[in-house]
């Protein structure tokens, strides 16, 4: 009975070995070709909700297989995994685009809609407000046009890449590979009696050293000027800002992926504050590049110097999203190193 009281509270503390890895790796594996069987019966020509869910699954499977593989991979064949990794993040990010431009669109007209809305009453605004009210108005409905062109017609390039992925020897390589893992995982012959918590933990560690990084202080305040000196500047790169919060999301990622290997077989409550935290950087990452679609289309040449003020508008209504974003991972992120100690 004493031993019971023995017993670790937190269910990662158990001795979770190699065989753990390769159960969760054969898991991913059945459900990547679970979603490929859906995706090939519901078809790819035309994107079917059954065909978008089969298509999310693929990605979702990919992800985590190639993650589990780069944070165990001392446990794995090194030149398998380092040949199968790399391939499984090409074909999850070139699924991916097409929702991306997808819900990047609709992102953006909604906020040029809510934008442009009238939100006060007849003689409430100043004749300044109005004025800058009614250029917005003029301009947001050229603004959403230019923007559903743009990114419909990428949309539209990344729904052919995908197809194309998909018919690849390329892809049918990597899939003869899931294929094979499935059923049999390449571990070290010292694998299967490894302990796993060290490598999770350094997984975890580098989580924490890159948001140990992040201007978290900046983070702490409504509205960060310095957020918007990139702008519309003709300067296309991405915002200098930006690369290390897409970091920590990445990371982030790999923590809970090493989780869920460790926590496999174990009924666990879902942790909150690291979901909440995770859908904070989301928001980050779609408002980041939601911002930068603004931009990149108020570069457009010869528009209308009302369809460019929108677009100028929105622009900044997005970082300020960004900075919101930022806002809400650093209070959930605290959070959970506070309820932590």
């Amino acid at each position: 009975m004493a031993q019971q009281h023995l017993e670790p509270t937190d269910p990662t503390a158990r001795v979770t070995t190699g065989d753990a890895l390769a159960g969760y790796l054969r898991a991913q594996a059945t459900e990547f070709l679970r979603a490929l069987r859906l995706h090939r019966e519901t078809g790819t020509v035309s994107a079917t909700e059954e065909s978008v869910d089969a298509a999310r699954a693929l990605r979702r499977s990919a992800r985590r297989i190639s993650g589990s593989l780069h944070t165990f991979r001392p446990l794995l064949e090194t030149d398998w995994s380092e040949e199968i990794r790399p391939e499984l993040a090409w074909l999850s990010g070139t699924l991916g685009l097409e929702h991306a431009y997808e819900a990047r669109l609709e992102r953006l007209l909604l906020a040029l809609h809510r934008l442009s809305g009238s939100t006060s009453l007849p003689g409430q605004a100043t004749s300044e407000a109005a004025t800058e009210r009614g250029n917005l108005t003029v301009g947001a409905a050229k603004a959403g046009a230019l923007l559903d062109r743009q990114l419909t017609l990428a949309r539209t390039r990344a729904h052919s890449t995908a197809l194309q992925a998909l018919g690849s020897s390329r892809f049918h390589a990597v899939a003869d590979k899931v294929a094979v893992l499935a059923s049999e995982v390449p571990l070290t012959a010292a694998a299967p009696s490894t302990d796993l918590r060290p490598l999770a933990s350094a997984a975890e560690e580098r989580l924490t050293d890159a948001i140990a990084a992040l201007p978290l202080v900046t983070a702490g305040h409504p509205y960060n000027a310095e957020a918007l000196v990139h702008g519309l500047s003709p300067d296309p790169a991405p915002h200098p800002q930006d690369g290390p919060w897409h970091q920590v999301r990445l990371l982030l990622r790999l923590h809970r992926y090493a989780r869920e290997v460790l926590l496999r077989g174990v009924e666990a409550p879902v942790d909150v504050r690291l979901l909440a935290a995770g859908q904070a950087l989301n928001r980050h990452r779609d408002a980041s590049e939601a911002a930068a679609a603004a931009a990149s289309a108020a570069r457009t040449p010869r528009i209308a110097p009302a369809t460019a003020y929108a677009l100028g508008v929105l622009h900044a209504d997005q970082r300020h999203e960004v900075e919101a974003a930022r806002f809400a991972f650093q209070q959930a992120w605290q959070k959970q190193r506070v309820e932590a100690v």
